[in-house]
């Protein structure tokens, strides 16, 4: 795989899981947490830093924790959403890192889709994201001139709507990888 360098990962893991019955991202796929999954492919893509940014409550702990490239950050009110978790972790990026942003709960995310987005906004010094068949999905990446204006804008809204004002749409990277569109909200979204 190719080395990204610089490039940042942050993995929003701070949801609740309420829909899914249990913690969701220590769920059972193919033998690992789906969280491991979600890093494996990161650390396969060669992303240099993975911030997984998770609830002031830990859910549990993984191996890949372990990695040196791996390191857990909080978000104190996850209850503000999304937008606020990223923030969190986008807040640990260098000035010239691309951040990708892959939630923890999408473990079907290929390496080479990783690599091809942060690939893609590198070329273009704008948002990217996969698409799979029309179909937006994660994960995003970044380039490193929105990261202040990221970081300052409310926490309260979301990253779409915050790109958008900026005159930054992401746009979207045709990929043959049907992981990019499909998280695990639910047991049945375990079943391929």
């Amino acid at each position: 795989m190719t080395f990204l360098e610089p490039s940042i990962a942050i993995v929003p893991a701070a949801g609740r899981s309420e829909r899914f019955g249990s913690m969701k991202l220590l769920a059972d796929v193919e033998g690992r947490p789906l969280i491991a999954r979600t890093l494996q492919s990161l650390l396969d893509a060669g992303v240099r830093r993975i911030i997984v940014v998770c609830a002031p409550v830990p859910f549990g702990s993984v191996d890949l924790f372990e990695d040196a490239r791996v390191e857990l950050a909080t978000n104190p009110e996850p209850s503000r959403g999304m937008f606020s978790t990223i923030q969190s972790g986008l807040a640990l990026a260098g000035a010239d890192d691309i951040a990708v942003v892959l939630p923890a709960d999408m473990p079907y995310v290929r390496p080479g889709t990783v690599v091809a987005v942060i690939n893609e906004c590198r070329r273009a010094d704008a948002p990217v994201a996969a698409a799979f068949r029309g179909k937006a999905g994660h994960p995003l990446a970044l380039p490193p001139r929105l990261r202040d204006p990221i970081l300052t804008a409310d926490a309260l809204n979301n990253l779409k709507d915050v790109l958008k004002r900026m005159g930054e749409a992401a746009a979207s990277l045709e990929v043959d990888d049907r992981g990019v569109i499909k998280d695990v909200d639910r047991q049945e979204d375990l079943l391929h």
